[in-house]
């Protein structure tokens, strides 16, 4: 599984430093999404990339309930090969899946026969 180029465009140490500026500053501002609002364009990013980095260190701190950083990177890889073989099928299998799943026999041959139409 490879992740997107987005995905590392701030160094982990900008998004250290945002994330203890929120912390430290929120009592300045009236509500955390005030301080985030403040915060988000000095750092260059903008406000709900920064929330998320906030609420992923509060759950990384314990402090918020949910999947840890070093719980999702220890799970990832187990993921990548049910993923990879669940593409490996062929669409017009899955697909058929799919129909034969749907409630009426008629849907499904509408559904079969568009399929078949489109195939020419």
């Amino acid at each position: 599984m490879t992740k997107s180029k987005m995905a590392n465009r701030y160094a982990p140490e900008v998004r250290a430093r945002a994330v203890r500026m929120v912390f430290e500053h929120q009592g300045s501002y009236e509500t955390r999404a005030g301080a985030i609002a403040a915060i988000a364009p000095k750092i260059g990013c903008i406000p709900q990339t920064l929330r998320e980095w906030v609420k992923q260190a509060e759950k990384d701190s314990g402090m918020r309930d949910g999947v840890t950083t070093e719980e999702r990177d220890r799970s990832e890889p187990l993921k990548a090969p049910l993923v990879q073989a669940q593409w490996r099928t062929p669409w017009n299998v899955r697909f058929e899946n799919c129909a034969r799943r749907t409630k009426s026999s008629a849907r499904r041959q509408l559904i079969l026969r568009r399929r078949n139409s489109t195939a020419h």
